[in-house]
């Protein structure tokens, strides 16, 4: 075993669909790197139209490695960044899973 680690390398798949997010979304992006843990980084992607997509990989170094072209990188968000969001419709509930679905719901239980 080397003490040396491979150069982190995405996966040709991700990389064409981050490509294919950037060109689909007006040619540019911001990717939100947020570590999730032990299964990786989250890169949420905000398109220049401010549509919302994202992706997991293994570590901070494959994150990193996936910056393409018209993707600019920032580990937060700030009010510039989330001001442009503009989720698609259905993302709340798509988000929401089956609980976007249901007609009744349990009343609160701090109140009367």
């Amino acid at each position: 075993m080397s003490a040396t680690a491979a150069p982190a390398k995405p996966s040709p798949a991700v990389i064409d669909s981050v490509k294919g997010f950037v060109a689909d979304h007006g040619g540019a992006a911001t990717a939100v790197l947020q570590p999730i843990g032990r299964a990786g980084v989250r890169i949420t992607l905000v398109g220049k139209d401010g549509i919302l997509g994202d992706r997991v990989v293994d570590d901070l170094a494959t994150a990193k490695a996936l910056i393409v072209d018209g993707l600019s990188e920032t580990e937060h968000w700030d009010r510039e960044l989330t001001s442009v969001v503009t989720p698609a419709p259905g993302h709340w509930a798509k988000m929401a899973g089956w609980v976007a679905r249901q007609k009744r719901f349990p009343s609160a239980r701090n109140e009367e």
